[in-house]
């Protein structure tokens, strides 16, 4: 009886090590399937479709006159009258000074008496001339005597010119840096001279904008001196981008004729670029920066994979991206620091640009 006893515990005993085995060793098999197939992650998903963009850039800039120099005067010497007005506007060819010029007008009268009595040399040797009285070669002389009395004559009074300073456009004067008795060398400055009635706004647009500067279009601009927008027209281009920022130097003209905007003055310029209504435009905050690149996560096969994009203008919500992505590709938008190069990902919802 003890026997049997024994015996049956013992099969009971053996079954159930077989049977715990048995269930490890499932348990094992079902753990390493999990491992070898992760569970897809859930996410959001964004389809891309054709967007109207009409985005503008704000850049700096600064307004100079649309002529602008120093007066020096061209030869030294005291100056024996000045009439400059600090700030007063004046006309091309006024008077603004004069130097010293008594021996040049003293030299001058002794060279117009010299030319006087030529001309009567000339005439009388003229007339013994037609009578045989002299040679030809005589009466030569007399009138190159008279021609170059003539010539020098010029050249006195041009240099009296030069002791005439005057204004070379329209404009407005600065500050005046000499007093009349002053002696100036061609190296002092009188006054400076500025055209404010017409300024040229100068500022520069980043390479990739450059194709949407046009001579002839509009820019507006506003200035902390002046309220109000203002309105001006692209006149000139430099002809190269430059090295340093990698931009293009634009000029773009401004009437100011009530002298209401300084030269100098900041301006803060809103530069509006052409339409384009195939834009690719993709919520903000799908893209990842990198160090070096910013990527999207595009959904392909089930799977997320990681492609590097360049974009362009953006606005509150969105990023205009000119490179890497197409009309109709899906971005994922959620769950991106989880997501990793080739992982199951599941969209649970879908949108669309145009909703």
């Amino acid at each position: 009886m003890l026997v049997n006893l024994l015996r049956t515990f013992s099969i009971i005993l053996i079954t159930c090590v077989f049977v715990s085995c048995g269930q490890n060793s499932n348990k094992e098999v079902k753990q390493s399937a999990e491992t070898r197939t992760p569970q897809a992650l859930q996410v959001e998903g964004y389809v891309i479709t054709p967007d109207v963009l009409q985005s503008s850039i704000q850049i700096a800039g600064t307004l100079i006159p649309m002529e602008e120099t120093e007066i020096h005067p061209e030869v030294a010497g005291k100056v024996v009258m000045l009439s400059v007005k600090e700030g007063s506007y004046v006309t091309r060819g006024t008077l603004l000074a004069r130097l010293f010029d008594g021996d040049l007008r003293a030299q001058l009268q002794k060279l117009n008496v010299q030319l006087e009595v030529a001309k009567k040399t000339q005439d009388r040797q003229h007339d013994l001339l037609k009578i045989g009285g002299i040679s030809q070669q005589d009466y030569d002389l007399s009138v190159l005597s008279v021609n170059s009395l003539q010539a020098d004559i010029a050249v006195l009074q041009t240099e009296i010119n030069k002791t005439y300073i005057r204004a070379p456009f329209n404009g407005r004067l600065g500050f005046k840096n000499i007093s009349i008795g002053a002696y100036v060398t061609p190296q002092t400055v009188v006054t400076t001279i500025r055209q404010t009635d017409q300024l040229k706004l100068e500022f520069s647009v980043p390479e990739k904008y450059t194709n949407e500067v046009k001579v002839g279009n509009k820019v507006q601009f506003t200035t902390e001196s002046f309220p109000g927008k203002h309105v001006a027209t692209i006149a000139s281009t430099e002809s190269g981008i430059t090295a340093n920022n990698r931009s293009l130097m634009v000029h773009a003209l401004f009437k100011n004729p009530k002298n209401e905007l300084k030269a100098g003055a900041f301006a803060n310029i809103t530069f509006d670029m052409s339409e384009d209504p195939h834009a690719v435009m993709i919520p903000s905050q799908a893209i990842i920066p990198e160090a070096r690149n910013k990527k999207v996560i595009v959904y392909k096969g089930g799977k997320a994979e990681f492609t590097i994009v360049t974009t362009g203008v953006r606005d509150s919500a969105k990023v205009e991206i000119l490179t890497g992505l197409s009309v109709g590709d899906t971005i994922i938008t959620t769950g991106l620091l989880a997501i990793k190069p080739g992982m199951p990902v599941n969209i649970t919802s879908y949108k669309k640009e145009s909703e």
